[in-house]
Formats: structure tokens, sequence, C-alpha cells
């Protein structure tokens, strides 16, 4: 994978396949530290220690459409490449939360990517999960970080019933994701 946007968005689909409700996904840049974090939470299936010891197996799968499942490994492989780490807790029945940390600097780093399009890719595609996100950058010299916060609950209730397909909805999450984001990396 060439963004780390696109092993977030990996991990979701296994989140929504696991039979999460709530997916959080978090993203912090501490720029003092150079370091960058990118974490996803579900409450899903879990697994068990003996998955747990396989998952970073790139040729062990659970799907059964294919016999290899290279989106763990690689994500761990490109943490560590950079200096870096890939942790994973999980406990069967309680759910997963898996982070990958990153040299920010680290020159084989892979870019972000654009962190909106993902985001709003996972809204529409799933919008019965309820999406939490999290995005933080710290500056060197700064007390504290820039954040931006987003939880799709208040809007849903908001929303009555209406898709997030909508034209309108779509082009206000959009906005609203992109002017997030762009405020916290200024």
């Amino acid at each position: 994978m060439r963004e780390i946007c696109l092993h977030l968005l990996d991990l979701a689909e296994n989140s929504v396949s696991a039979g999460a409700r709530t997916i959080t996904i978090a993203v912090s840049e501490d720029l003092s530290a150079d370091l960058l974090q990118v974490s996803l939470a579900d409450d899903g299936r879990g697994m068990t220690p003996a998955v747990m010891a396989q998952v970073t197996d790139p040729f062990y799968t659970s799907r059964t459409t294919r016999k290899v499942g290279l989106g763990i490994p690689l994500l761990k492989e490109a943490a560590e490449a950079c200096r870096g780490r890939l942790e994973i807790v999980s406990q069967p029945g309680e759910g997963t939360a898996i982070t990958a940390v990153f040299q920010h600097s680290h020159i084989d780093r892979m870019p972000l990517g654009d962190l909106a399009s993902t985001l709003l890719n996972l809204l529409t595609a799933h919008p019965e999960i309820h999406w939490i996100f999290f995005y933080s950058r710290q500056q060197p010299g700064e007390a504290e970080p820039y954040r931006f916060d987003f939880d799709d609950a208040p809007l849903k209730e908001v929303l009555d019933g209406l898709s997030l397909t909508h034209p309108h909805v779509l082009t206000y999450l959009r906005e609203t994701l992109e002017a997030g984001l762009q405020g916290v990396q200024a």
C-alpha cells in the first residue's frame, strides 16, 4: 500500500467484517517527538490468542476468498521500516485495537494520504457503524496539540434517517472533514 490511509481503510473493513458497531480512528502527528501514530479500535468479535499469534503472518487469513492476508503484515513492516512498531490488543467478544507508530521524518515513511476522503468513504459505505475520528498535530514548542474530533452520532441524530449519501449531506461531510483536518494541519 502506498499511503497510510489505505492501511486505515483496510483495518476498518476488517473491523466491519468482525461485526463492530463502533469504530474509532485516531491519527496523531507529534512533530516534537518526531512520531506519527495511527490507531483503530473497534468493539467487534476480537481475536483469540491463537489468531493473535498468526495475524502478522502474511500467509494467514481468516478470509475464505483468498489464501493470504497482507494488510496487517504490510502495516507492521512499514512501521518497523521507519523505526516504529505495530501493537495489537484484542480480546474475544470485546474487540481489537491496532496502533502503528512511525518515525515522522523517516525518509521511507509513506505519506498519510487523503484522510478526509478516506473518512468520508467509510462514513458513507458503512452508515450502520458509529464512527469516531480524532486527529491531532503537536508542533514543536506548542504546549497543546491542535485537534479535530468528529463523531457521527450527533449528525445521524439530526438527519433523522436522511441518507449520508444525500448530495447535501455529502457536501456538508466533505467540507466539515476537510476544514477540520486542514485547520489542524495549518
